[in-house]
């Protein structure tokens, strides 16, 4: 024992375990490199925190906000919340420490919850796709054919195929755990090449599929309402055609973003992969690309919330501590 540890000392070797002989080498770093890298990725985290816990305040405490529409952003926002909390943290110390500290009963929890999580966050962007493509096409029924019930049980539907996805991917390594693991101090989670190509159609070309289809449908319908009101005030220079104009230039502007950040931050992950025909946790490249890709759920409060009006004014409420007054459930957010 004592000729393995002195073996293990020698060249500035790091181990994740010492005191054990297999243990999984650790990246060797220095105290500098270590804190900015940890200061920067815990700012990531705390920032997606956050902004999320900032919309389920916003959206639960005041009561103008329990719509149907603002019930799916709630649901994006928990979802968002728990990659936040739980899967940054523990993805940022793979990264940096190249060790897995917590044992093997949560080596098969964490991927779970982690790919839940993040299935449930594009399910839930899929579901405000549509429901905003129904308000904008059919605006006179919207409130009859989008109800809370109706929104409840989409929730539930999401979250509940998202589980049920989770299960199917990650069955192997659910229920035979440390299987490829090489060393101890090592979570591994390895996902065969077909497995990548179907959650490539899954979890990127389906939902960007029908995404952007509707928001090109949204863009398309808000031009022609546009359109109408110039034809209607042709001879007149209103206010009404100056606001056309603008919603025109907003809703080009909202799917640029929509798309753009949604693309940057899933299509790295899934060019690794595909390139190393495989998923393979203990590749760097893919625990960075994976960091990356829980970035979206960062942006996401950004892109869904941060651009409506009522956020800006539930947020000064809150920050104000003006929640905890009596009667601040009802205060009139929207005018």
């Amino acid at each position: 024992m004592d000729n393995a540890l002195a073996v293990k000392e020698n060249h500035g070797t790091q181990y994740c375990f010492p005191f054990y002989n297999f243990s999984c080498l650790r990246a060797v770093r220095t105290n500098g490199e270590n804190i900015m890298m940890y200061l920067f990725f815990a700012s990531l985290s705390v920032l997606t925190v956050f902004l999320n816990l900032l919309v389920i305040i916003s959206i639960s405490h005041f009561k103008q906000l329990h719509t149907p529409t603002n019930l799916l952003i709630l649901s994006l926002a928990v979802s968002d919340l728990i990659v936040g909390f739980f899967v940054m943290p523990l993805e940022t110390i793979r990264l940096i420490e190249n060790c897995w500290y917590f044992g093997d009963v949560f080596c098969s929890i964490y991927p779970l919850t982690g790919y839940t999580v993040i299935s449930a966050s594009l399910g839930n962007l899929v579901f405000i796709s549509i429901d905003r493509y129904i308000a904008v096409s059919n605006p006179l029924h919207y409130t009859s054919l989008v109800t809370k019930g109706k929104t409840f049980t989409c929730i539930l539907i999401c979250w509940s195929c998202s589980l049920f996805y989770s299960v199917s991917i990650l069955f192997n390594h659910l229920f035979y755990p440390g299987t490829h693991s090489t060393c101890y101090g090592e979570c591994v989670l390895i996902i065969s090449f077909t497995w990548v190509v179907i959650d490539l159609f899954v979890s990127l070309i389906a939902p960007c599929s029908v995404v952007c289809s509707l928001y090109m449908r949204i863009f398309c319908i808000a031009r022609r309402q546009a359109n109408v009101i110039k034809s209607v005030k042709v001879n007149l220079k209103s206010e009404d055609e100056v606001v056309a104009s603008k919603s025109e230039r907003k809703a080009a502007k909202t799917l640029g973003i929509v798309v753009a950040v949604y693309m940057l931050c899933w299509v790295p992950f899934y060019i690794s992969t595909l390139v190393e025909g495989g998923m393979n946790s203990a590749s760097f490249y893919s625990s960075f690309f994976t960091w990356v890709m829980n970035m979206n759920s960062c942006m996401n409060p950004i892109i869904y919330a941060l651009f409506y009006p009522w956020f800006r004014v539930s947020v000064k409420h809150t920050l104000t501590l003006k929640i905890f007054e009596p009667s601040s459930s009802y205060l009139t957010l929207l005018q």
